[in-house]
């Protein structure tokens, strides 16, 4: 008898055991990046845009951020124009590490610019997007994190793509780079009308928010900031199995410089 009692007590301490170890392997988020590097990004912008992203890669606040447990996150890079242009950056990669956010970075950093569309295509970047997340479904949270300095002027409209994305669970964030240097986010409640666009258009999810600034110089700041708040498990909520959706119309808390 007493034989038995041990070996259902070693039983079970290896079953916790095993799900302790399944916990600590799982995938909490998966977050998607998307740089437009359409050609009204210039040279300058384009290498803020990169500089910035590398820099918020290697703060010590957001690396804690983003190795926190319990499980793991697994980031992907991805730049974005036309309708048929967009290119892997960063494929999925499991943040085990700071040395692999390192090189992430690095890789980021030097990576050259290419030929790009003139055309703003956020409809085709959304469903590039959604097709990109949905190989991480064994990940709890689906996220993308999408800047842009401009509307879609190429292809289908992104409000015809981001219900698709809400109905598989993705939540959808931006980083609105406005582009009017008169623009003062202090005086104008519009808060000016491309972030407006991306509110009434591009974010989904029930903690979609957008992040604004006018011009890249101030890029660096932004995405860190909006990392940390992807990021920090207190703002992040897990998927539904069918997730809220983001009233049209809606006003949320709006985030500014």
């Amino acid at each position: 008898m007493k034989r038995m009692f041990r070996s259902l007590a070693v039983a079970l301490i290896a079953v916790v055991w095993l799900a302790q170890m399944a916990q600590a392997q799982a995938c909490r988020q998966a977050l998607l990046l998307g740089l437009d590097v359409s050609l009204s990004v210039d040279p300058q912008d384009f290498t803020l845009q990169r500089e910035g992203l590398s820099s918020a890669l290697l703060d010590a606040t957001v690396q804690e951020a983003m190795l926190r447990g319990p499980g793991h996150m697994e980031l992907a890079v991805f730049e974005w124009s036309g309708s048929f242009d967009q290119k892997m950056l960063i494929d999925w990669t499991v943040i085990d590490s700071p040395s692999t956010l390192q090189r992430i970075a690095l890789s980021l950093l030097y990576t050259t610019q290419e030929t790009r569309s003139g055309r703003t295509a956020l409809g085709a970047a959304l469903s590039h997007a959604r097709d990109l997340l949905l190989t991480r479904n064994h990940c709890e949270t689906l996220t993308l994190d999408i800047s842009g300095d401009g509307i879609n002027n190429s292809g289908y409209a992104p409000e015809t793509v981001r219900g698709e994305l809400d109905e598989v669970g993705i939540g959808v964030n931006a980083l609105v780079i406005e582009t009017d240097p008169n623009l003062s986010f202090e005086t104008e409640p519009s808060f000016g009308q491309l972030t407006d666009y991306f509110y009434d258009n591009v974010i989904i999810g029930p903690s979609a928010f957008v992040e604004s600034i006018v011009g890249f110089d101030a890029y660096k700041e932004a995405i860190q900031r909006k990392l940390l708040r992807e990021l920090v498990p207190s703002m992040v909520e897990k998927r539904p199995s069918r997730p809220a959706r983001l009233a049209l119309g809606a006003d949320p808390v709006r985030v500014t410089p």
